[in-house]
């Protein structure tokens, strides 16, 4: 099991616009087998950082789950609004492996 954390920095002027985005994504991930953990925005402290969680089963099944969403026509309309919309400043991507008791 492998979690995808992403940390974004965003415009603070377009939140409503990266909301739209990460409601894009949610149902996106799920359909390539990913469970979406959500999408956090900012509330106290910095206005311009955002994040977002999700897991797939394996590594492979999230590099999986990339390669398809490049053909996705719904996938690329996502990507295209937040060009459109520039609500994305810049992101970074770590991956997480959970532990249990």
């Amino acid at each position: 099991m492998v979690t995808c954390y992403l940390r974004y920095i965003i415009d603070p002027y377009k939140l409503k616009e990266f909301e739209h985005y990460g409601k894009l994504w949610i149902p996106l991930v799920e359909k390539f087998g990913g469970q979406h953990h959500g999408y956090f925005l900012p509330s106290e402290g910095a206005s311009n950082v955002a994040l977002a969680m999700f897991t797939f089963e394996s590594l492979a099944a999230y590099e999986a789950y990339r390669i398809q969403s490049m053909d996705d026509a719904d996938c690329q309309a996502a990507f295209a609004y937040a060009q459109e919309t520039r609500c994305i400043v810049s992101y970074e991507r770590s991956f997480f492996r959970p532990v249990f008791a």
